[in-house]
């Protein structure tokens, strides 16, 4: 069975309200790339993928008009994608769902949160993904508290093979100081974003442990916008969010590796034009993570990157595709299950 997660920049800018697909060359949100250019090229990354299912971060709106299952199977159909049933979870208000697009003959999914409704209120002891949770990161007596603007997809999967294991996709917050004006603001935005960050990692980990204890499996997957070494924040809190979520019991090869801090190419999973438009910035942000109860289904992990990825690299088609589709690249784990 082959999962893959996938962050598709502005892939709510390719249907109307109606959430049928534009095909025209009015600008799609990617720089220099058109609406029909996109829908192309995602046409051909997904055929390529031919994925059981894909976790899709940044994926349609969900809104007064707008239906990301509808727009997503519209997508699916469009291109006769064999992952063609969808779901999502608690839909949000940035236009950026977090869904799954899942072949039904291979599997089935269901939205399945879990943790108290809180309200605002909040607690400590990992509420659930659309509520509020207490925390206190600086050790000031005072509990923040924490609410996801995207909250992650927990979903029960059950494979045609009958077994049943739990996945969650998350897209933690960026880290970018978007808004600040002068280097005191800057920093005391980036530090805020960072606590705030932190805090998600360890709610999505108090999850993870709760499932662990029951003895289901768990995967872990999504643009957790952080990794080893990104920032000097690590210095200040410690670690990084992708150590937390880690820890000692979660398994992604690219994570580990980088976590290694040895000489040579790290992984990476996007690549940005730098605001000075000079060079790229390349960096691990989408991973896959799964819990040691399917390390021994055989997993083997790859990031579709079209010039680290020799055959990405080496079928012209696909890897023009991959640049034009978004400013991330697919990761895919293929495992027995």
């Amino acid at each position: 069975m082959r999962l893959a997660t996938y962050n598709v920049e502005w892939f709510a800018n390719l249907f109307d309200d109606g959430d049928r697909l534009l095909v025209d060359d009015a600008p799609s949100g990617r720089e220099g790339v058109t609406r029909a250019q996109q829908v192309e090229a995602l046409g051909i990354v997904f055929t390529a993928l031919d994925a059981d299912a894909v976790l899709i971060i940044e994926a349609p709106n969900t809104g007064r008009k707008q239906d990301t299952v509808r727009a997503l199977t519209g997508f699916a159909e469009a291109f006769d994608l064999r992952a063609r049933a969808a779901v999502i979870g608690f839909a949000n208000e940035t236009h950026q769902e977090i869904a799954l697009l899942y072949d039904p003959d291979a599997l089935s999914a269901r939205h399945d949160p879990r943790g108290d409704e809180t309200g605002r209120k909040g607690s400590g002891d990992a509420p659930r993904f659309d509520g509020t949770f207490r925390i206190d990161l600086d050790i000031d007596n005072t509990e923040d508290l924490v609410r996801f603007s995207k909250p992650p997809l927990e979903l029960e999967v059950t494979t045609a093979a009958g077994m049943t294991l739990r996945l969650i996709g998350a897209h933690l917050k960026s880290k970018a100081p978007h808004g600040a004006r002068g280097r005191d603001a800057v920093m005391r935005l980036s530090i805020s974003n960072r606590r705030k960050q932190l805090a998600q990692a360890i709610w999505i980990r108090q999850r993870i442990e709760a499932h662990r204890a029951e003895g289901l499996p768990v995967i872990l997957a999504g643009d957790l916008n952080d990794g080893p070494g990104l920032d000097d924040f690590e210095d200040l809190f410690g670690r990084s969010s992708v150590e937390i979520l880690l820890n000692e019991d979660m398994y992604d090869p690219h994570a580990r590796k980088a976590l290694s801090r040895r000489l040579g190419a790290f992984p990476s999973t996007a690549r940005f034009r730098m605001p000075d438009g000079s060079r790229y910035l390349q960096a691990l942000l989408d991973y896959i993570m799964v819990s040691p109860e399917l390390m021994g289904r055989r997993p083997a992990w790859r990031i579709w990157h079209p010039f680290d990825d020799v055959r990405c690299f080496e079928t012209p088609e696909l890897r023009e595709a991959l640049l034009a589709a978004s400013d991330h690249f697919p990761v895919t784990l293929d495992i027995e299950l």
